[in-house]
C-alpha cells in the first residue's frame, strides 16, 4: 500500500466532470483506490463517492493505493491532480 498527498488545484473542485475524469483514468488500473479526506475514507473508484467529498479549490487530500500496479495508478492520479482533471484527451 502507498500513499500520496495532494491538494485540489482547479477552481471548480471535484465536481461531476473532475469525479468522471478521476474515475475513469483510475479504472484503468487494477489496485483499489481510497481518497482520505477530513476523517472520510471513500472509494476513489466510486463517481458518488468522490462528490460527496464536496472537495473544494485548496482541499488536501491522501491518495491510498493498494495493488498490483499501485505505483503506475498513483503516478496517474497526481499527474491528472497536478494537471487540474485536463487529460490528453480534453
Amino acid at each position: 500500500m502507498i500513499k500520496k498527498k495532494v491538494t485540489v488545484k482547479n477552481s471548480a473542485g471535484i465536481h461531476a466532470r473532475p469525479a468522471s475524469v478521476i474515475v475513469q483514468e483510475v479504472s484503468r488500473y487494477k489496485s483499489d483506490f481510497h481518497i482520505h479526506m477530513y476523517g472520510y475514507r471513500i472509494n476513489g473508484k466510486s463517481i458518488l463517492g468522490l462528490l460527496t467529498l464536496a472537495a473544494e479549490q485548496g482541499a488536501e487530500l491522501e491518495l491510498e493505493f493498494d495493488g498490483p500496479d499501485e505505483k503506475e495508478a498513483m503516478d496517474a492520479m497526481v499527474t491528472l491532480f497536478e494537471n487540474r482533471f485536463k487529460t490528453e484527451e480534453s
